[in-house]
């Protein structure tokens, strides 16, 4: 899994840049088949913004988090992927049984 961490009005420091693997080696463990992350962290105003691009086979998944702190902003926005993600890989699983019936 290829993570590419960027940022827009926020210099992202190595301590971000360990905090967003850290939640998203918790995807991995979902779903082994994300082949590419595209993480942007970005600050509006008093407003820390995170917004996520999942690239997997045969789909792409966004979410994006906001919050007063960007390590909560980084929390949200891993909530808000692993439950998409899981999701995902339901439907998934569902369509290659109702094939298979």
């Amino acid at each position: 899994m290829q993570v590419n961490i960027s940022g827009h009005h926020v210099e992202v420091t190595q301590a971000l840049k360990d905090y967003v693997t850290k939640k998203l080696d918790r995807l991995a463990a979902h779903f082994d088949n994300i082949t590419n992350v595209q993480v942007t962290l970005s600050v509006e105003k008093l407003l820390h913004k995170a917004e996520v691009i999942l690239h997997i086979r045969g789909a792409d998944i966004n979410a994006t988090a906001e919050s007063d702190d960007m390590y909560a902003a980084i929390d949200d926005l891993s909530d808000k992927i692993d439950r998409q993600l899981v999701k995902h890989k339901e439907k998934t699983l569902n369509r290659m049984q109702g094939a298979r019936g």
